[in-house]
Order: C-alpha cells, then structure tokens, then sequence
C-alpha cells in the first residue's frame, strides 16, 4: 500500500502541480496576444489545477503515515514541515495573486478597443502574473528538493 500512496503522490506531484506552475506563463502569452478569452479559460484551469494540488498532499501524508517507523517521519520533521509550509505558500500565491490577476487581464482584454487590444492589461497584469507565478514555481521547485534531498 506504501508504493501504491507513493505513486499516487509522485503522479499527481508531476501531472497536476505541473500544469498549476505552467498555465500562468502560457496565460502572459495570451495577455501578450490579446487573447481575452483564452486567458479567462486558463485562469479557470489553474484555478482548478491549484485545488486539485491538495490530492498531493493527501497522498504525501499517505505516504508518510505508512513509511517505516525507522525514518521518525512526522509532521515536525524538518523537511516535512518546511515542504508543507512552502508548498501552501506556492499555493496562497496561486490562489490569491495569480489567479485573481489573470482574471483581471481577462476581463481588461475583453473591454478593450480592436486597435490596441493588449495594452490595457498588459501593462497591468503581465508583471504580476509574471511575478506571481515565477515565485509560486520558484517555491515548489524548492518543495521538490526537499522532497529529494531530505536534509
């Protein structure tokens, strides 16, 4: 049952955190482009990526609850907790920042004039969905190290 909580937790780390980190740099493309509705659909499916990220953490404290008594692993080891804190970060940021932002873009872009489509929520909502997203990826590339290195 440890290896099947471990794929599980591998899995959903690759085929939905993934995406929660890289929709946002595909949604910059859109504001670039103008492209009001597209950005919209990936604010909608980050959004759904970002809360689908918790099944990660389901399986991960599956994973710990079964590990070998030898490991002592708990919720207050170090890289346990240090991961669980980052990662709901990563997640806040997401939610919170990135999320709302894009939103935000989407709608500029669907009120803005032809001749200038981009210009309104580019100049707004491309630093903070560039910012936003680059420290929430920044953090679960951390989580990832700890995940690996277990210090």
């Amino acid at each position: 049952m440890e290896t099947l909580f471990s794929i599980l937790h591998v899995v959903t780390a690759v085929f939905i955190v993934g995406p929660m980190a890289i929709l946002p740099m595909s949604a910059m493309r859109a504001v670039r482009a103008g492209n009001g509705s597209q950005v919209a659909t990936l604010a909608k499916s980050t959004n759904l990526f970002s809360l689908l990220s918790l099944l990660v953490v389901v399986f991960g404290f599956g994973v710990m609850g079964m590990a070998d008594p030898k490991y002592n692993l708990s919720i207050t080891t170090p890289w346990v907790l240090w991961s669980i804190i980052l990662y709901l970060v990563a997640l806040a940021i997401s939610l919170f920042v990135v999320v709302p932002t894009m939103r935000k873009a989407a709608e500029a872009l669907g009120a803005v004039d032809a001749s200038n489509p981009a210009a309104a929520a580019t100049t707004t909502s491309y630093p903070a969905i560039a910012a936003g997203s680059g420290v929430a990826s920044l953090l679960l590339v951390a989580v990832v190290v700890l995940m690996v290195w277990k210090p």
